[in-house]
């Protein structure tokens, strides 16, 4: 794990007020309608001295939060995206809430308003890989309350690429910029072909292919790149392609496909350091962490023959 320089305070914050940190750099009301964001565990009045941030609320995590006396859980993804009946311990998400409310510690998410928001999931994924000159694929309307956009807040990043490459040596930059998983990078087109301009989208990216081919993004990087989409842009750009007399195994967009964690493990380092500001603003500090574990659900990998 890493974590932060500043030590936590004497008078260390309450849960509450750092919700409302959290919430204001990710407000709740620009999540996807279909989200399940905010505090999950967690006692308002409680104090807060350690926070460790995390992809995913698995039973590893919550080990790790304990193990080192996390006050604060906060995870990209939900526990709870769909409604329960029950959080008894005897099933497996049950058994998180128990052990995360007996060791103390809350659990706040930050998911699609992180991935939206600026220094998010999306500007993380689009520094690592160099993209430059950049706005977001698909704008999110204002916060509510709001008027018009926010010119920065949006699903996806798209823009030109700092040092223009081949399709081949952009995966491979994708390949050493992400954490390491048994997926590993996928790519499709022509390793030759040239790229000079990159949308990212982190996370399941497959329903934003319109968009991607509007911007006239040469490559898109994402995760979760399902057979029959994935395809299908495919031929239809190399069918446009021919259509318009281009020569070659041209037409883009290019393809390059992430594990899912991976892609959007980039974000914690930002939300630290975002916290620690956000948080000092009021005289607040507390101590954070990004957790280093590998959540991502594939653990091996045997390439084909």
């Amino acid at each position: 794990m890493s974590s932060s320089d500043a030590p936590a305070p004497d008078a260390p914050p309450t849960l509450a007020q750092v919700v409302a940190a959290l919430d204001g750099l990710y407000p709740p009301s620009t999540a996807e309608g279909w989200d399940a964001v905010g505090l999950v565990v967690g006692v308002p009045a409680a104090p807060v001295r350690k926070v460790l941030f995390a992809v995913d609320p698995v039973s590893a995590v919550v080990d790790q939060a304990l193990d080192w006396g996390a006050d604060l859980l906060v995870t990209h993804h939900p526990l709870f995206l769909r409604g329960v009946s029950s959080v008894a311990a005897t099933t497996f998400k049950g058994s998180v809430v128990h052990r995360l409310l007996t060791g103390g510690c809350a659990l706040h998410v930050a998911h699609t308003n992180a991935d939206a928001a600026p220094r998010g999931v999306a500007d993380a994924l689009a520094d690592l890989v160099g993209i430059t000159d950049r706005r977001p694929l698909e704008v999110s309307a204002a916060p509510s309350g709001g008027e018009g956009t926010d010119a920065a807040r949006g699903i996806g990043r798209v823009g030109r690429l700092a040092e223009p490459t081949t399709l081949a040596g952009f995966a491979r930059r994708v390949a050493e910029a992400l954490p390491a998983t048994a997926q590993g990078i996928r790519f499709s087109g022509d390793p030759d072909a040239p790229v000079t301009t990159a949308a990212v989208l982190g996370g399941s990216g497959d329903g934003y292919f319109d968009a991607v081919r509007a911007a006239a993004a040469d490559v898109y990087v994402t995760s979760d790149l399902r057979h029959h989409p994935a395809s299908e842009l495919r031929e239809r750009a190399e069918f446009e392609a021919r259509a318009a007399g281009v020569p070659g195994p041209a037409g883009t967009p290019f393809l390059v496909d992430t594990a899912h964690y991976a892609s959007e493990w980039p974000w914690l380092r930002y939300a630290v350091e975002d916290l620690a500001s956000a948080l000092a603003a009021g005289g607040l500090a507390v101590e954070a962490r990004v957790s280093e574990l590998v959540t991502d659900p594939w653990t091996g990998q045997i390439p084909s023959r």
